[in-house]
Order: structure tokens, then sequence, then C-alpha cells
């Protein structure tokens, strides 16, 4: 959903954008790559940061993109036009998702260099690239149909969608470097610190350096957007999970580092006003739980039936599953509380209701 707030955010180069196969100076240390996707949300941001690693000059990358020919042209432009000569010395992924990790493998082999992450996330990442999580097939299917999405088109659709992960993410490095929560990463002579979140992934990591060029940066990643809210899904391997209140207790975290520092999200385009954009997140869940508690209220009530009243728009088949796994996060986050009740019903499907 766009962000009704926004003019409360300050874009740091406006309405300015890299294009394909460029990298936009954003300080002398680092530049900003914009990458396509193939969904609504159309793109991906990626950073390039200048290091100094191993006695060597060059850069680290923070996320990679997704597998494919056009996303590696892109990248073979900026190593041509934009490395000032240097290697890329590491890779960095926030977390598992393809949009992050799709060309960690060829990046490394690439450059001879090593993918750091979480070990949650790579493990995760080691699984659903050799078969699916969460992401599509039979058990996708059965768990979104157990909270109510009964169109039988749709439902084929999710079992045709096995291969979703590694077709965007077809290898995965087989070694990498750990980093978790308080991980201090040293790049370019700065100290990163690690800032782990939880909800829209497994370990998602952020990075925060409190003097980069001059000022604080946070490398957030996809835990906090400028425009839209981030993805806090439920999907069929844990299928009780809480995620929405891992994410909203995440977010927290991120109120203690200083008013001024420069965001650079995942999507959308560099801003600051982090805790103003923290107090729209908490507000936007808040309504959206009013909601589903107005809607339960009313009458028993699955997922599938609140996806007209968490999504005003017409939604796609990506967007849909999208969207359900939101829409169970919500209802979990009240049962869980013990604000509603979960029943399931002889049609095997799970409603929920007031307690």
């Amino acid at each position: 959903m766009a962000n009704p707030r926004e003019s409360e955010l300050h874009y740091l180069l406006g309405d300015t954008l890299p294009g394909p196969g460029e990298a936009l100076d954003l300080a002398p240390s680092v530049r900003w790559v914009r990458m396509g996707l193939p969904f609504a949300l159309d793109h991906i941001n990626l950073w390039l940061l200048r290091d100094h690693l191993d006695g060597r000059d060059g850069w680290t990358i923070v996320d990679c993109g997704i597998a494919s020919d056009d996303t590696r042209a892109n990248w073979e432009r900026v190593f041509a036009e934009r490395l000032d000569g240097l290697p890329v010395l590491r890779v960095i992924a926030t977390h598992f998702h393809p949009d992050h990790l799709g060309l960690a493998h060829w990046l490394t082999e690439r450059w001879g260099c090593r993918l750091w992450m979480s070990a949650t996330d790579f493990n995760l990442a080691r699984l659903a690239s050799s078969s699916t999580v969460g992401m599509g097939g039979a058990a996708a299917a059965a768990f979104f149909g157990s909270h109510g999405l009964t169109d039988p088109e749709s439902l084929q659709k999710i079992r045709e969608r096995a291969d979703y992960y590694p077709k965007m993410v077809p290898v995965v490095p087989a070694s990498f470097r750990r980093v978790m929560d308080g991980t201090e990463v040293e790049i370019g002579g700065r100290t990163w610190y690690c800032v782990a979140g939880y909800g829209h992934a497994p370990e998602h990591i952020s990075l925060f350096c409190p003097d980069a060029d001059g000022a604080p940066l946070l490398i957030s990643g996809d835990m906090v957007l400028p425009r839209i809210s981030t993805n806090v899904s439920v999907v069929d391997v844990e299928p009780e999970a809480d995620p929405l209140t891992l994410y909203l207790n995440s977010l927290a975290r991120y109120l203690a580092l200083p008013a001024n520092t420069r965001v650079l999200p995942s999507h959308g385009k560099p801003f600051t006003g982090l805790h103003e954009r923290i107090d729209q997140l908490r507000e936007h869940h808040d309504e959206r739980l009013s909601e589903v508690m107005v809607a339960c209220t009313a009458e028993p009530t699955h997922a599938a039936g609140l996806l007209s009243v968490l999504f005003k728009r017409k939604l796609d088949l990506h967007q849909t599953t999208f969207a359900m796994g939101e829409a169970i996060a919500h209802l979990n986050a009240l049962w869980l509380q013990g604000d509603l009740v979960r029943e399931l019903g002889a049609d095997g499907v799970y409603r929920f209701r007031p307690a």
C-alpha cells in the first residue's frame, strides 16, 4: 500500500534514479545500483561500498538481484564503468529472498570472493534453491486452501509454482561467512554494525554505519521501505508463525538510531525520516489489525475473506500469494495474543472470531 504520509520523508536525490547498468554516487564511498524485477514491484536497489579487504582495495556489493541475463548484463556494465578499475572483494546479502540473493553464486564466482549473510537465511536459501519454501507447490496451495482460498485456477497456478525460488536462485554459494546481530564489519576503514530484523525473513541483516562520509547511514534492506509496507507473511513451512509481532518488535530497535540517519532501502528511493517512517508503519499495521478485528467480529472470517478488506486494488497471482500470507499474519498475531479464537470448520478451513 502506498504511503499517505510520504511528504514527511525527504528523498536524498529527489526523483533521480540510476538507469540500467548505472551507479549513482550517494557519497564518496557509496554508489546506488538499481536492477529490474519481473513483478509489480519492478526494481531492487543494490549498493556498492568502497572497501579495503585482505590488503586489497575494491568494493563490497550489498544484495545481488535475481538470476537473469538482463541482471548479469547490467552488472557487467557496472563492473566496466563504475568500479574505477577495482575488484569486488565481497558480497553481502541482507536476506534469502530471490531479488537479494539470486546472483550471489555468479557474483562470488565472477570475482573469487565470499558471500556474507546470516546463517539462518543462508541455510534456508540452500534448501529453497533445491526445492521450494513457502513460495509455491502443492503444500503452499493446500495451506492457502485451509485459509479460504478456493479459486481453482489460483490454486492450480500456485501448485505449478514449485520452481518459483529455484528459477531466480538456481545456485547458492557452497560457503559463506556468517554475520548476526551486533557483528561489526569493517568496510573501507569504517565500522558497520549488523542489525538483525525478524518477520520479513527469518534473520534479515541491515547494516548501520554511524559515520559514513559525515552522517549516519542505514542499509535497511526490506525492513524499512519509504513508500510501501514490508511484506510480512506466514508460509506453509511454519503455519502458526507470528511474523507480524516479530516485525513490529524489530522496528522498535531502529528508533535507537539517530534521527538524521540516511536510509538506503531495497525498494523506493534513499531518504531521511527514519523515525517518522517507523511511526507510519506502526500506524499502518494498527489500522490493519483493527480492520481484521472488525471483520471477525461481524462474522467468523478466514484469511481469503480479508483480502478485499486489507487490499483495495486488484491483485495478480504473485500479489495474491503475498496478500494471503499477510492476511494470515494479521490473524495469527491477534489469535496468538488472545484476541481471536481459531476454529477449523467441517470444510477444512480455519476461521477466526473474537475470543
